[in-house]
């Protein structure tokens, strides 16, 4: 084991030397859903035009075949259901034109037998309904492929089992979805519009009334798609769901719409030198956040300089939204995840940037009224039971408007954080918006003293949760929150920090829940949460130790596929161990770290 000093100092450098300009803009891990649906959607569009980039995605593909003949999210990812019925699907493209690849389609075809009990259209239906339950904002689009790929049999039966996406809601405008609480529909609508045009061409309704209303509203709902775009033509800087929407509106016989056009040059442009996609562009927004946290106000001052810290700071205001937001109607004032015109504003990042700002320049006036704007955008967020969701206010039924505990934890850390500094009235809100979410943060902590996120698991966990990563969240935040003088609080610090220590594993390292294989993303994360416990203190000298031998001092680092994107796809970020390290060691060591 390496002296303290030196480890941390090594860390600290690889971290540093990630920085990309004014941010730290990471790597998110290539995806078999990503790249299934990419080079599907490219044939549909224009095959002859892609006919290279085409191939060169179905040999990454084919190179990413897990051992028992399925695919995963990522390359790290166990077999799935949603990756190698997608991926079945996309290697249809080889029957004629890619012959060698022929082999690996039936290797998908024999894992789905086993795990659907066929490869009819009937059994696919069935297992991937049954994955995604009510929620039909991802299954209509992976049977949407399945049936025009040719997987679901003839086209008169394929579509059958194809729901039919009520389209035509999108032409209601936004203030109404607001009004009945369904803000979350607006995430949905560029694929409900996309994928039920295409069903709707492919097998219309029996009603005259309502087959003869779709055909009515079929280009205007188009022109809607196209106002959503971004400017560079990925809708959420999401391959797949591009993807979604280019192949079913191709499909329709729209393939010299713009929307495609976009749709397709976005996809081009992010395809990689490999022939493989990432699920998403980037989260450097997210990363510069987390970046700033784990070195503390300390390593602010002594690891950057005047003039990184005003570019930083600079290109942190720069990400704040300022209009209404076009895809999501959310009003001005959050940050996203990303620095690129797909991204959308959500809660944890927008709590993180407040947090960065904070560190970096608090009294500026710029930034005081960035805060100000990112506070009352936070407060208009809250949900009805006290906690924060991710995207939108709602009914809590569905991921976009899910409260989820770490998310309030980081919201409550923001608004202790920028308090003190804001005027009056906001002041007033951010205090009982503060009990509010205190109460659902005691209610949602589980009866072992643990909490769960929403956006993060552990796919080698029972049921894939990951408690260490929600509960080491929830820690880091509430420390910051005075537990001393508020009962709750330290009740709930209490039972954290017990569930945690004592879910570490023998060897010194934690993993998503208790006795699994340990990542040091979920070990750097624990250390973090308990560095400061004297109760934890062994705890935390054993866990330093795992990282030390596990990144070989510092210099090696593998990442772990513990993000959940949409629609629950895995990914791993290679920022994120060498982040959360750093996070850990500077803790450890009373150096910082918020």
């Amino acid at each position: 084991m390496n002296d303290s000093r030196e480890f941390r100092q090594a860390v600290l450098e690889r971290l540093m030397g990630e920085r990309a300009g004014p941010c730290w803009e990471g790597r998110l891990s290539s995806s078999a859903v990503a790249a299934a649906v990419a080079v599907f959607a490219l044939s549909v569009a224009d095959r002859s035009g892609h006919r290279e980039r085409i191939r060169r995605g179905l040999d990454w593909i084919v190179l990413a075949r897990n051992p028992d003949g399925g695919w995963g999210d990522s390359p790290e990812s166990p077999s799935n259901l949603t990756a190698t019925v997608l991926v079945w699907s996309a290697l249809s493209l080889s029957r004629n034109d890619f012959p060698a690849h022929v082999s690996a389609a039936e290797s998908a075809r024999r894992w789905l037998i086993g795990h659907c009990g066929g490869d009819d259209a009937q059994a696919v239906r069935r297992a991937v309904l049954r994955r995604y339950g009510d929620d039909r904002t991802f299954a209509a689009p992976i049977l949407t492929m399945c049936a025009l790929s040719g997987r679901l049999g003839r086209e008169s039966e394929a579509w059958d089992a194809v729901p039919q996406l009520p389209f035509e809601l999108a032409v209601l405008p936004n203030w109404l979805f607001k009004a009945v609480r369904l803000t979350v529909v607006s995430y949905a609508l560029p694929a409900l519009i996309a994928i039920g045009l295409a069903r709707h061409r492919r097998a219309p309704s029996a009603n005259p009334a309502l087959r003869a209303l779709r055909n009515a509203l079929a280009r205007r709902v188009v022109r809607i798609a196209g106002r959503m775009q971004p400017s560079n033509g990925g809708y959420e800087e999401a391959t797949p769901l591009t993807a979604f929407v280019v192949m079913s509106l191709a499909s329709a016989g729209l393939n010299e719409n713009e929307v495609v056009r976009r749709g397709v040059r976005f996809l081009c442009q992010s395809q990689r030198d490999d022939g493989g996609w990432p699920i998403d562009t980037n989260l450097a927004t997210w990363l510069t956040s987390l970046s700033l946290c784990a070195i503390g106000k300390e390593g602010v001052e002594t690891l950057l300089t005047p003039f990184d810290r005003r570019a930083i700071l600079q290109w942190l205001l720069g990400q704040q939204y300022t209009l209404q937001h076009p895809l999501t109607f959310g009003a001005a004032g959050g940050w996203s995840w990303t620095d690129l015109p797909g991204g959308m504003p959500d809660a944890d990042d927008t709590s993180g940037a407040l947090l960065a700002i904070h560190a970096l320049a608090p009294d500026e006036p710029a930034v005081l009224d960035a805060a100000h704007r990112g506070v009352r955008w936070l407060l208009d967020l809250q949900n009805s039971d006290g906690g924060m969701p991710t995207f939108s206010r709602g009914w809590g039924k569905l991921p976009f408007d899910r409260s989820c505990p770490d998310i309030t934890a980081h919201a409550m850390q923001a608004f202790v954080a920028w308090e003190p500094l804001l005027a009056g009235p906001v002041a007033a809100e951010v205090r009982a918006a503060f009990g509010r979410m205190t109460a659902y943060l005691a209610r949602s902590q589980d009866a072992a003293g643990a909490w769960k996120p929403l956006w993060f698991g552990n796919q080698h966990v029972a049921g894939e949760g990951n408690r260490t990563y929600g509960t080491a969240r929830v820690l880091l935040a509430i420390e910051t929150l005075g537990g001393e003088a508020e009962p709750r609080i330290a009740a709930m610090l209490e039972r954290g920090r017990r569930w945690l220590t004592e879910s570490q594993n023998a060897d010194g390292g934690w993993s998503g829940d208790r006795a699994c294989s340990a990542s040091v993303e979920e070990t750097a994360l624990a250390v973090s949460a308990l560095a400061r416990y004297p109760g934890a203190a062994d705890a935390v000298a054993r866990g330093i130790r795992w990282l030390d031998e596990r990144t070989r001092g510092g210099t090696e680092f593998h990442a772990a596929p513990i993000g959940l994107y949409f629609a629950s796809l895995w990914y791993s970020e290679r920022l994120y161990p060498v982040i959360f390290t750093a996070w850990a060691l500077s803790r450890a060591g009373g150096r910082g770290g918020c």
